[in-house]
C-alpha cells in the first residue's frame, strides 16, 4: 500500500511540472497518466500549434491506420461510452461525470490494448502507474494515507484549466486527431526533442524509485512473502510452524540486506526449508529467477516433483536441469519467472551459457545445498568454478550455501564473501552408541576414553545363528522392527543382499503376517517394473519387509523400496552409503555394520551423515545410531567419533589440475578473460587463492596459472595473438570452444575429435550401432571388463555392415574370436577400444529391446549399473551434440545425435516418452497410465487426481498430485516458449533502419 502511494507521488511531481506546455509527443506517450492524456489531446485538437503536433511517421496508434474504417472498434467505444453514461446519470454532477469517463475509457478500454513494439520497461512502468491511478479514480484505496494526486489534480481544474466545452462523442473526438495527425508536418523541434530526454530521464528515475521501494517494502505476513504461501507449505508439505532457527535465520541481517549466508545445521534439521522460502521471495517478490545445485540427480527429481506444485499455484516456472534434460541457453521468459533446478555439472553449463549471453543477472539468487563438496574432487572443482564466474561476473546476485558444520567455514565464508550462522538443533535427539562383543558403548566425547559403558546385549543366541551373526545384528535390528524403523549401513553392494537375505532366515514368522497385503502388492509392483522379472533377493526379504538399496537396483525399483519403506511397508532396509547422501529416508535407528566404506576407513563427515538420518521428526522422542566395532578399530573409532569435522580444500589441481585447466579455457571462451593479467585478477577471487598456502605449497598459483594457459596452447586450445596496440591477447581455437560448449572433459577432447572424424568415413546409418558407439562414455569404460563368450556371441549377431564398422574403428572378428577361445592375441589393440564397443553393444541392445532385465542377464551385469550405463551415455551424447554444432566439419552429427540422445534419455517406446517426460514417471507408471488412456501430457495435466488414483493400480493421491502438477507445469514450460517466439517474431526490431 505504502508502495502504491508513494508511486502516485511520483507521477504528481512529473505531471504537475508541466501540466499546461507539454508537448503533444511526450502528451501520447504511452506512460503518461491516461486523465492527462485525454485532456491535453482535446486542448491540441482545437489548437493549430504545429511545434506541438507529432510527425507523420508517429501516429497516435503506432501505425495502426485503419481505425477510423474500423465500424466495430468504433461501434464497441461507442458502446462504453453509452453505457457509462447511464450508469453515471444519477450519481454524479455533469462535470465530474466528464473528468471520470474521459479517464476511465482511455484508462480501461485503450490502456488494455496490445502494445506493439513497445519496450518492456516502459510497458512494466505503465502497467505499474496506470493501476494506482485507475483506483484513485474509482475510490477503491481503502488506506489512512492521503491521496495526494487526488488533491493535485483537484486544483489543476479549478486554477489552470479554462471553461469546458461542450464535449464531443468519442468517435468524432478520434477520427479529429486522427486527421490532425495526418495534416502536421514531419519536422520535430529541438524543443520537443527535449522534452523527450527530460521524459526518459524521469521514466528511469521513477522506475528506480518503484523498484527500489518494492525490494524493501514486506509483501506479506509470512517472512515478507503472502499468506498463501505458508497456507501452500502446510497443504503440501504438512508444516504448520517453523522451527525457532529458521525463523532466526530467516530474519537475519544479512538475509534481509541480501548480503551471502552459509548456514550449517546437522542432517534433518532443517535446511532445506529455509532454502525454499528464500527462493520463493526472490521468485515472487523480486521477480527474478532463482538456481538451485544438488548434488544428484535423484535429489533433483525429488525436488522438482515436490515444488512443481508451488510453481502452479504460485505461477512460476520450474525446471529441470539434469542428465540430458535443459535447454541452452534457456528460455528467454518475458512475462514469468524460472527456478532451475541443476545438478553440480549443469548448473555449470547453465551459467556459462547465462554470461555468454549477458543474461546472468536475471539470476538473483543461487543457492547451493551440501556446499561442502567443494572438497569432492572434480565435482567440487566444477562447483568451484560455477561460484567463481557468478561472483566475478554478477554482483546483484545473492549466494545461499547450505552445508554441514565444516572444520573450515572461515575459507569458503572468505571465498563467498559471505557471513555464517550454524546451529547444533536436531528435531529429535541423537544418541550415539558403539558395539564391541556384546556390549554397547554410550559415545561421550567427553570423557576421556570416548565410550562409557550403557548396556549389555541381552539376546539368546543359538549356537547357529552366533556363527551366522557374530555381529549380533539380528538382535540389534528386532529390537526395534516391525513395529518401528531401522537403517543398516553396510561397506559393499554384496554386504547388503547378503544382509537382508541373513537376517530373515532368523525372524519369528509373524514378520511375515505384519502388513502382509501391502507386502503383496509392494512384489507386484517390483514384478511389473521388471516386465516380469523380479529380483530373486526381494522375492524373498520383502515378505519379512526387508529391502536391499543400493546402486544396483533400477530407478523404478529404489523408488518402489523407498515408498514402502516411508509409508511403513518395509520396516527394515540394509543400504550403502550412498542412501545416506541422497535421498532422506531417516529411521529409529541406525546401524553402522563396519567402520568402513569399501576399503576405506570412515571420514567424519561421512560418519555424521549416516547416524544423521537417526530420528524421525514427528514420530520418535529420540534416535539411535549404533557402530559395530571390531577390538583392531577401536583406537581408530575413538579418533573418529570425537575429531573435529574435515576441512573442505579446493579441487581445482585434482587429477593433474583438470580442473584449472578447465577453467581457464571457459574463461577465455567466454571473453571473460582475454589477457594473462585478466585471468590473474580473476583467479584472484577463487577458493585456490584463499587457500593457496595449503594446496599449493610448492608452487604459486601465479605459476600454476601460467603453466595451465601453456598447457592448453600445446593442445591447440587456445592461441595468443597481438592487438591492435600490440598487447598479447588469448583467444579460443574452434577445437577449444567446442570443448567447453560440450562440457568435455579435457582428458577426452583430442580423442573425442578424432573418434568422430574417423566416423565420417562410413558413418553407418542403417542401425545405431555406431552413433551409440560414439556417444559411449569414455570414463565408464575402466568400470566392466568384457566377458569374452558373451562378446563373442554378440559380435556374431550383428550384420555385415555392422561388423565391418566394429572392424573399422579397430576391434576386428579375429580378435574377438581369438579372445573367446582363450588364445594368445599377437596384434597390439587398443583395449579402451574394444572396452568402448563391448558398453555401446549393451546399448544397442537396449535400445532394441528396452527391456532392462533381459539385457542385464545377457551381459551378466547389474540392472543398475546398466541403468548407469544408459543414463550416463544420454548425457554424454548432449555434450557430443554440443561439441559437433561448434564444428562446422560435423554438420551431419548434428540431426542425428538429438534423436539418439532423446532415445537414450528415455529409452521405452516411443509412445511412452511424452509420459516419462513427466518428472517421477517411471517407465512401469508411463505403461499404467497410457493403458488407461492417458496418453498425452495434455490428458495428465487435466485429469481429476480422484479418478487418477482409482483408475491407477497401487498410486496414492500425493502421487497423484505431484503427477498432476509436473504435467502442468510442462505444458505451462512449452506453452511458455512458444509464447516467447512468437513475440520475438512479431517484436518491431529496435535497430530498424529510418530516415
Amino acid at each position: 500500500m505504502y508502495a502504491d502511494n508513494h508511486i502516485q507521488d511520483i507521477v504528481v511531481k512529473r505531471n504537475t511540472s508541466s501540466s499546461r506546455k507539454r508537448s503533444r509527443d511526450v502528451v501520447r506517450s504511452h506512460i503518461t497518466p491516461a486523465k492527462k492524456r485525454s485532456s491535453v489531446t482535446s486542448d491540441m485538437t482545437d489548437s493549430k500549434d504545429t511545434d506541438l503536433c507529432c510527425s507523420d511517421n508517429e501516429d497516435l496508434f503506432e501505425g495502426y491506420d485503419s481505425i477510423v474504417g474500423d465500424s466495430s472498434f468504433l461501434a464497441k467505444l461507442e458502446d462504453v461510452e453509452l453505457q457509462m453514461r447511464h450508469h453515471h446519470k444519477d450519481q454524479q454532477t455533469p462535470q465530474s461525470y466528464e473528468d471520470y469517463l474521459t479517464d476511465s475509457i482511455l484508462a480501461e478500454d485503450l490502456s488494455n490494448s496490445p502494445l506493439r513494439a513497445l519496450p518492456s520497461s516502459q510497458l512494466a512502468f505503465q502497467q505499474v502507474v496506470s493501476t494506482p491511478e485507475k483506483c484513485s479514480s474509482m475510490g477503491t484505496h481503502n488506506t489512512s494515507t492521503p491521496n495526494r494526486r487526488a488533491t493535485v489534480n483537484h486544483a489543476d481544474v479549478s486554477v489552470n484549466k479554462p471553461p469546458r466545452k461542450t464535449r464531443r462523442s468519442m468517435k468524432e473526438h478520434l477520427k479529429q486527431v486522427l486527421i490532425d495527425n495526418a495534416a502536421t508536418s514531419s519536422t520535430v523541434s529541438k524543443t520537443v526533442q527535449q522534452k523527450r530526454a527530460v521524459m526518459t530521464e524521469e521514466i528511469s528515475v521513477a522506475m528506480k524509485t518503484i523498484e527500489s521501494i518494492s525490494d524493501k517494502g514486506d509483501r506479506g505476513p509470512f517472512f515478507g512473502l503472502p499468506s498463501k504461501v505458508k497456507d501452500l507449505i502446510l497443504r503440501l508439505k504438512g508444516i504448520q510452524d517453523l522451527y525457532e532457527w529458521q525463523k532466526t535465520c530467516l530474519s537475519l541481517e544479512s538475509v534481509q540486506q541480501r548480503r551471502n549466508l552459509i548456514y550449517s545445521l546437522p542432517t534433518s534439521g532443517g535446511k532445506t526449508l529455509v532454502a525454499e522460502i528464500l527462493i520463493l521471495k526472490e521468485l515472487l517478490c523480486r521477480r527474478k529467477d532463482a538456481l538451485l545445485i544438488l548434488p544428484y540427480v535423484s535429489l533433483v527429481q525429488e525436488k522438482v516433483r515436490g515444488l512443481c506444485s508451488f510453481g502452479i499455484e504460485l505461477d512460476f516456472l520450474v525446471e529441470e536441469y539434469a542428465g540430458s534434460k535443459g535447454k541452452f541457453p534457456p528460455v528467454k521468459r518475458r512475462n514469468k519467472n524460472s527456478l532451475y533446478i541443476t545438478t553440480i555439472e549443469k548448473g555449470h553449463s547453465l551459467v556459462n551459457s547465462l554470461i555468454e549471453n549477458n543474461r546472468l543477472d536475471n539470476i538473483g539468487l543461487v543457492v547451493v545445498d551440501e556446499l561442502h563438496m567443494l572438497g569432492d574432487g572434480s565435482r567440487g572443482a566444477i562447483l568451484e568454478m560455477t561460484l567463481s564466474k557468478i561472483l566475478y561476473m554478477s554482483k546483484s546476485t545473492h549466494i545461499i550455501g547450505m552445508s554441514a558444520t565444516l572444520g573450515n567455514v572461515g575459507d569458503l565464508q572468505t571465498f563467498l564473501r559471505a557471513e555464517n550462522y550454524t546451529n547444533d538443533f536436531r528435531p529429535v535427539e541423537l544418541k550415539e552408541f558403539v558395539k564391541i562383543k556384546d556390549s554397547i558403548y554410550e559415545v561421550d566425547p567427553r570423557e576421556e576414553e570416548c565410550f562409557r559403558f550403557s548396556r549389555l546385549l541381552n539376546f539368546k543366541y543359538s549356537s547357529g545363528l552366533q556363527k551366522m551373526d557374530p555381529d549380533h545384528i539380528v538382535a540389534l535390528a528386532t529390537e526395534v522392527i516391525p513395529q518401528q524403523s531401522c537403517l543398516i549401513f553396510c561397506a559393499t553392494k554384496k554386504n547388503c543382499e547378503n544382509l537382508a537375505g541373513m537376517i530373515c532366515k532368523y525372524l519369528n514368522k509373524h514378520f511375515i503376517t505384519h502388513k502382509e497385503a501391502e507386502k503383496a502388492t509392494l512384489l507386484g509392483e517390483l514384478r511389473n517394473s521388471g516386465n516380469g522379472s523380479l529380483c530373486p533377493v526381494l522375492r524373498k526379504t520383502v515378505p519379512f519387509g526387508l529391502a536391499y538399496h543400493h546402486s544396483g537396483l533400477t530407478s523404478d525399483e529404489r523408488k518402489l523400496v523407498e515408498e514402502a519403506y516411508s509409508s511403513g511397508v518395509l520396516c527394515l532396509l540394509t543400504c550403502t552409503s550412498t542412501l545416506a547422501a541422497g535421498i532422506n529416508l531417516p529411521a529409529r535407528r541406525v546401524i553402522l555394520r563396519s567402520p568402513y566404506i569399501a576399503a576405506d576407513f570412515l571420514k567424519r563427515s561421512q560418519y555424521k551423515q549416516m547416524v544423521g538420518r537417526a530420528g524421525r521428526a514427528g514420530i520418535d522422542a529420540m534416535g539411535e545410531s549404533i557402530l559395530i566395532l571390531q577390538d583392531k578399530d577401536t583406537a581408530m573409532a575413538k579418533n573418529l567419533v570425537s575429531a573435529p569435522m574435515e576441512k573442505c580444500y579446493s579441487n581445482l589441481l585434482h587429477d593433474g589440475g583438470r580442473g584449472l585447466l578447465s577453467l581457464i579455457l571457459s574463461l577465455i571462451g567466454l571473453k571473460i578473460g582475454t589477457t594473462v593479467e585478466q585471468v590473474k585478477d580473476f583467479m584472484k577471487g577463487t577458493l585456490i587463492n584463499v587457500q593457496e598456502a595449503q594446496v599449493t605449497p610448492e608452487k604459486s598459483l601465479w605459476d600454476l596459472t601460467v603453466e595451465s594457459i601453456e598447457t592448453l596452447k600445446q593442445k591447440g586450445l587456445i592461441e595468443a595473438s597481438a592487438d591492435e596496440q600490440g598487447e598479447a591477447t588469448l583467444q579460443i581455437t574452434r577445437l577449444g570452444r567446442a570443448t567447453f560448449k560440450g562440457s568435455v572433459d579435457l582428458s577426452y577432447c583430442d580423442l573425442l575429435y578424432r573418434d568422430l572424424s574417423k566416423g565420417l568415413e562410413g558413418l553407418l546409418l542403417n542401425s545405431f550401432l555406431h552413433l551409440v558407439y560414439l556417444v559411449t562414455p569414455y570414463d565408464m569404460v575402466h568400470q566392466c571388463k568384457p566377458d569374452w563368450m558373451i562378446y563373442f556371441r554378440q559380435f556374431t549377431n550383428l550384420s555385415a555392415a555392422e561388423q565391418k564398422m566394429a572392424t573399422a574403428v579397430g576391434v576386428p572378428e579375429s580378435f574377438v574370436t581369438r579372445k573367446a577361445a582363450g588364445q594368445s592375441v599377437r596384434k597390439t589393440v587398443d583395449t579402451v577400444v574394444v572396452n568402448r564397443l563391448y558398453l555401446a553393444l549393451v546399448l544397442y541392445s537396449l535400445l532394441k529391446e528396452t527391456n532392462l532385465w533381459n539385457v542385464s542377464e545377457r551381459f551378466q551385469l547389474t540392472r543398475g549399473f546398466v541403468q548407469t550405463l544408459l543414463s550416463s551415455a544420454s548425457a554424454f551424447g548432449c555434450s557430443v551434440l554440443h561439441f559437433t554444432e561448434e564444428l562446422e566439419e560435423f554438420w551431419a552429427y548434428k540431426a542425428l545425435l538429438a534423436e539418439l540422445t532423446r532415445r537414450l534419455t528415455y529409452c521405452v517406446q516411443a509412445e511412452l516418452i511424452p509420459l516419462m517426460e513427466v518428472a517421477g514417471v517411471m517407465e512401469h507408471r508411463a505403461k499404467q497410465l497410457y493403458n488407461a488412456g492417458y496418453k498425452t501430457l495434455a490428458h495428465l495435466a487435466n485429469s481429476d487426481p480422484q479418478i487418477l488414483v482409482q483408475t491407477i493400480e497401487n498410486l496414492f493421491k500425493r502421487q497423484a498430485n505431484q503427477i498432476i502438477a509436473s504435467a502442468k507445469m510442462l505444458i505451462k514450460e512449452k506453452a511458455e516458449a512458444l509464447q516467447e517466439e512468437v513475440d520475438d517474431l512479431l517484436m518491431l526490431p529496435s535497430d530498424l533502419p529510418s530516415l
